[in-house]
């Protein structure tokens, strides 16, 4: 029940406490059940019960514990949130068993201060007699159940307990389960009910015989009197008792030993009585001895007596797991822009860095680069999402974006082969977030015209070196999207052609292969851009020259055609050739970034809807020298 914790050469032991009303009900259950398994038990006694509360999480580890004799539990604090007008705040009331209050909160300002724990604003310890009370205000902004989850993964609000409950057993060690544990108590207990019983049967029988030659004494008291008076000394007074009456030698001392008061009355009849009763009691020890069930019933019986007097009720919750906590549940959930440079450099930063701003606005710097490096593609996802890259030798690879590096406007970002792991000439040529692999297809769009059409659930189980995604042969990667099998797609060419054809055009294939005809282009001409669009949707294009120029344009002035023609007119490009283009709705916002790594956030509403033939006016003022590289749409 107190638990034991224990360290020998070569042997350790590490049993929990539990709790006695339980327990008890699990002894007295198997006592009358033998054959109960482990499930029976553990509807009496459920796990282990700590004198400091708290959670345990989970019945898995409880039940390889009682199993196998060996286990680890996952213990928790017990906390309860706190929303307040202005702030909130997680109140911890239970401690997980044998952590050091002191410790635990030395230990979370350290991980606050060394940036190791975020969100955190105030913590406070405002125990008193009543009881533990540890305070930790949330900042504003920060999601409080992802910095409970951090507190749980960092500190020791969270701690594995390990149960090795290794015992002696006839005197030798042995680890053994919950059954056979109960079962060596209940044969301890019967063993020193039966010492104990044969000790009192002992004592009783030896009264009983002393009484015996009393009774036989006081009934010849007279005759007594005169060999005791007639002998010699006390010797001679005791064999002449012996051989009168066949006293043994304790029932001739005792009568010897009689004071004189006994032989009254009232002293004749407490010696009947207590022979009576030391018979009754005789007859029920022999019967304890007789019987195996009388020995299991004064177990019971001692259990109830010990439940009534010390019982009390649980005082540890068990909860249900909700899984591991993983690394994404400790991460707040916010959209981010992504950027990735020429030279394979990638990092993510909050969208909110990027202050909103009229078109044509020189923007802010994104991204640092440096000479002969440029910003090839910018997106914006969630931090939870995954990141699916596509490289120059046809192959997928992916990660989450939690695992880009978050770091600041002016920085480079992080070498993506410090991510991922890519061949020495590999390199990165698209990237697409994706929320989940369950349903889907991926679309890839080559430079020079091509399309592949693949099921995303084929992408969903990456090697650490990469999945072969598709056959460039000479070729390279423009584009990847994500399609539902049923819409639009529409792709344009760096000297102002698009075409728009049904998805359905293009048969899904496995991956691997090099696909078929998109578009077919002029002398020169490559394919820069392809956008997935839904006629419904009341979106339009938004086309981007790269010296800064845009307009949006109404899907419906671009015709549906077949798949491999040579299109439409898009833009007039004598402001820029064309480096990207994207569907808009009018409550978009847009992320310009420039191949120096300069961004502009602005609102598609402030780009004008223009036809298909018109050059678009000024959204962003490009520095001579640099030129647009991408543009992100935030929904």
């Amino acid at each position: 029940m107190n638990g034991s914790t224990g360290i020998a050469v070569g042997m350790a032991t590490n049993i929990p406490p539990h709790n006695l009303k339980e327990l008890a009900g699990a002894i007295i259950h198997l006592i009358d059940q033998p054959d109960a398994t482990l499930h029976d038990l553990m509807s009496y006694l459920p796990g282990p019960d700590f004198p400091t509360g708290g959670y345990i999480v989970g019945r898995a580890g409880i039940e390889a514990a009682y199993l196998t004799g060996r286990g680890s539990i996952l213990l928790q604090a017990k906390s309860e949130i706190e929303e307040g007008p202005k702030s909130t705040r997680i109140i911890f009331t239970e401690l997980p068993y044998q952590v050091n209050k002191a410790k635990l909160i030395e230990d979370i300002a350290e991980m606050v201060k060394g940036g190791r724990l975020e969100g955190i604003s105030d913590l406070r310890d405002e125990s008193d007699k009543e009881g533990i009370r540890l305070v930790v205000d949330v900042k504003s902004g920060f999601n409080v159940h992802v910095v409970l989850n951090q507190l749980h993964k960092h500190t020791a609000l969270q701690t594995s307990y390990g149960i090795n409950n290794m015992v002696l057993v006839d005197g030798l060690p042995k680890t053994i389960s919950l059954k056979e544990t109960l079962e060596q108590y209940i044969h301890y207990r019967s063993q020193v009910i039966e010492r104990r019983t044969r000790f009192d049967l002992d004592a009783a029988e030896k009264r009983a015989h002393i009484l015996a030659g009393l009774l036989i004494a006081l009934k010849n008291i007279d005759e007594v009197i005169r060999m005791i008076k007639a002998a010699a000394s006390p010797t001679e007074a005791k064999d002449a008792l012996m051989n009168a009456f066949a006293f043994s030698e304790e029932q001739s001392k005792a009568i010897l030993d009689m004071r004189l008061q006994r032989l009254t009355g009232l002293e004749q009849d407490k010696i009947v009585s207590e022979a009576a009763e030391l018979e009754k009691l005789i007859a029920q020890l022999r019967k304890i001895l007789s019987s195996n069930l009388e020995i299991m019933g004064i177990i019971k019986g001692e259990l109830r007596e010990l439940c009534q007097a010390y019982g009390d009720e649980r005082r540890t919750k068990i909860i249900e797991a909700e899984g591991e906590v993983r690394a994404e549940d400790l991460i707040q959930d916010e959209d981010v822009a992504v950027t990735i440079t020429s030279s394979g450099y990638i990092k993510r930063q909050p969208v909110a860095a990027y202050r909103m701003q009229r078109r044509g606005g020189r923007g802010v710097v994104g991204a640092e680069t440096r000479d002969e490096e440029f910003v090839t593609d910018v997106f914006t996802a969630s931090t939870k999402d995954y990141l699916l890259f596509f490289t120059d030798k046809g192959k997928a690879h992916w990660l989450k974006v939690y695992e880009v590096p978050s770091l600041g406007r002016a920085t480079r970002g992080k070498s993506i082969v410090n991510l991922l792991q890519l061949e020495p000439d590999e390199k990165i040529t698209g990237a697409i977030p994706v929320k989940s692999f369950d349903s889907g297809f991926i679309v890839l769009v080559t430079r020079s015209g091509n399309i592949v059409k693949m099921p995303l659930q084929a992408f969903s189980n990456p090697r650490k070196g990469g999945i072969k995604a598709v056959n460039l042969k000479g070729d390279s990667l423009v584009s990847a999207r994500l399609t539902d099998g049923n819409k639009e797609l529409l792709v344009a060419t760096k000297f102002g052609k698009a075409i728009r054809f049904k998805e359905s055009d293009v048969r899904a294939s496995n991956r691997g292969t090099m696909g078929v005809r998109a578009i077919s282009l002029n002398l020169g001409d490559e394919l820069i851009s392809m956008d997935v669009i839904n006629p419904q949707s009341g979106s339009t294009l938004l086309t981007v020259t790269n010296q800064g120029y845009g307009k949006r344009t109404e899907l419906d002035e671009y015709p549906q055609q077949r798949r491999g023609g040579k299109g439409v007119k898009n833009i007039d490009t004598r402001k820029g050739f064309v480096c990207c283009t994207t569907t808009v709705s009018e409550d978009d916002e847009l992320l310009v970034t420039t191949k120096d790594g300069v961004m502009i956030r602005i609102p598609a509403s402030d780009i004008r809807v223009q036809g298909r033939a018109t050059q678009g006016v000024r959204i962003m003022n490009v520095k001579p020298g640099d030129e647009v590289a991408a543009v992100a749409r935030i929904t």
